[in-house]
Order: structure tokens, then sequence, then C-alpha cells
């Protein structure tokens, strides 16, 4: 099993996890982040004074996978999320060794059957 980890643009979302339940991967996590990359600094104006964006806001998507699924969803993020621009975001793919079920306490063993 392995967990990708997609830092993506927010407007990409919704598009990505259509893309995903296309290729029958269905559980994912999505939190709100903020980071800096090599996307250049932004300025914007707020009640008449002007301030620099330097945190750019982003999506973090984290899935949980099987091996032989790794590629399709990393395939399937890039084709989605790509944009061209600086600032479309990253992946990142790691082992994982072992995962539980909170509700029964034991291995959780169901990713191999979901994906």
């Amino acid at each position: 099993m392995k967990k990708v980890e997609a830092i993506i643009r927010p407007e990409k979302l919704r598009e990505l996890i259509d893309a995903l339940r296309v290729i029958e991967v269905t559980g994912f996590t999505v939190t709100q982040a903020q980071g800096r990359g090599q996307q250049k600094n932004t300025t914007g104006v707020y009640r008449g004074k002007s301030y620099t964006v330097n945190l750019h806001h982003k999506v973090k998507v984290e899935i949980v996978v099987s091996d032989a699924k790794v590629q399709e969803t990393i395939d399937t993020i890039i084709k989605t999320a790509q944009t061209g621009e600086m600032g479309d975001g990253k992946i990142f793919v790691l082992p994982l060794l072992e995962m539980y079920n909170i509700r029964t306490g034991k291995t959780d063993e169901t990713i191999d059957e979901l994906n």
C-alpha cells in the first residue's frame, strides 16, 4: 500500500474528485493548506491598503491505494490538476507500513479490496 499526497490548486479539487471516481478511487482526505514554492508573491488591496500574499492557498488530497493502483492515481492527478502554470502543486508517494481500523482495533486489510 502507498499513501499519495497531492498539493493542488483549490479550483481543481472538484474535477480531481470526479476523475478519481472514474478510476474507482473513492476514499481520500482533503485538507485546506497554505504554502510557498516557486509561485511568485501576489499583491492585493484591502480597505485601500495593499498587502503581499506570500503563502498561497492550496488543497492537500491524501489517498491510500494499493501498489497496483499507484501509477494510475498519479497519472490521473497530473492530468486533472495540471494547468501548465507555476503553482500547480506537487505529488508525494509514501510507503504505508500498517493501517488500523479504529472501530475494531484490528489491522485494516480492506484497502486492497477497495482499490
